[in-house]
């Protein structure tokens, strides 16, 4: 699993026009993507390094201040344009596979304490943010 975290002021995702999910406070807005061999225990890890991750005002994490998070899958993240002017998603996880993985992710955080806002899996989503620094990290396990 590869996430793009960012720590924002703000965050939402709409999606026909509509705004499906929203943090309208600092939290962390984290971007998905799922590979082929991931499973609920990437999820679980990734959950627990979210919630614990201190990247807020004075070092305090999620858990720390009881900070929203707004998960958005991304596949997009496994893209590979190393070779050529398009990139491949090869590395990417079908569907089937990467929706249930991500909504594991949400409700690992969820069972943690966590307020978790989501997008819409597979949607043409719009994502709106205040990135607060900017302050933005990659985790992959």
């Amino acid at each position: 699993m590869r996430a793009v975290v960012q720590r924002v002021s703000s965050a939402s995702v709409v999606v026909d026009g509509r705004t499906v999910g929203a943090i309208d406070e600092p939290g962390l807005l984290v971007l998905v993507g799922v590979t082929h061999t991931d499973g609920p225990e990437q999820a679980r890890k990734l959950a627990a390094k979210l919630w614990g991750l201190r990247i807020l005002e004075g070092e305090k994490s999620c858990s720390d201040v009881g900070a929203p998070l707004l998960v958005v899958s991304q596949f997009t993240l496994y893209g590979d344009a190393r070779k050529g002017r398009r990139p491949t998603w090869h590395a990417a996880a079908p569907g089937p596979v990467a929706e249930p993985l991500v909504d594991a992710v949400v409700a690992e955080l969820r069972a943690l304490g966590a307020r978790v806002e989501t997008g819409i899996f597979g949607a043409d989503m719009k994502v709106h943010l205040v990135n607060d620094g900017p302050f933005t990290v990659l985790l992959e396990f």
